[in-house]
């Protein structure tokens, strides 16, 4: 799975969005959403939701994960453990990044927000980063990451299967050379 396709998979996510127009349900392949009335809260998948957003048909309202306090928490208890923790959302960083992006004036603290976002996937990079080293140090065969997301584990894909490969086959010629 690439970047777009963990993107993809986060705007299904649904999130609630106040419209300023009125429209029946909408009937889609993934769930009915609607009916649309002016003023009355509805939940709509993410891409939905920053369409509507770009085309000034609504007020996105954050998710309840997605406030200053609820995420100085989490970046608390990520700095303060050896392990992953769960996060608020499973797709949180591309949540935060495509709602800040649509809607930043819709959500309060939306530069505040964004900044412990970065500063917890920077910590989590860096967890991650030291357990695939450790990982290899020790010539492991398989591994049990919990509470990782799918764009975290995205983003080592490319390096550590091509690494896996290498030690492999250095080990494979040590074995060779010592026979």
């Amino acid at each position: 799975m690439d970047p777009a396709e963990v993107e993809f998979l986060a705007e299904n996510q649904m999130v609630s969005i106040v419209p300023n127009f009125n429209f029946e349900r909408i009937y889609l392949i993934s769930g009915d959403v609607g009916p649309f009335r002016a003023g009355l809260p509805v939940q709509v998948p993410i891409w939905m939701a920053t369409n509507l957003r770009q085309r000034q048909k609504c007020r996105i309202i954050a998710p309840d994960w997605m406030n200053t306090e609820k995420l100085e928490q989490v970046k608390e208890e990520e700095s303060q453990s050896r392990f992953f923790t769960k996060m608020p959302s499973e797709h949180y960083m591309v949540e935060g990044h495509l709602l800040l992006g649509a809607a930043s004036e819709d959500i309060p603290h939306a530069d505040e927000i964004r900044t412990i976002l970065k500063d917890i996937w920077d910590m989590r990079m860096s967890k991650l980063r030291s357990s695939v080293d450790a990982f290899i140090k020790i010539g492991g065969t398989h591994a049990k990451l919990d509470h990782l997301t799918a764009m975290e584990i995205n983003s080592i894909r490319p390096l550590l299967p091509h690494a896996l490969d290498e030690l492999y086959k250095l080990q494979k010629i040590v074995r060779i050379i010592s026979i």
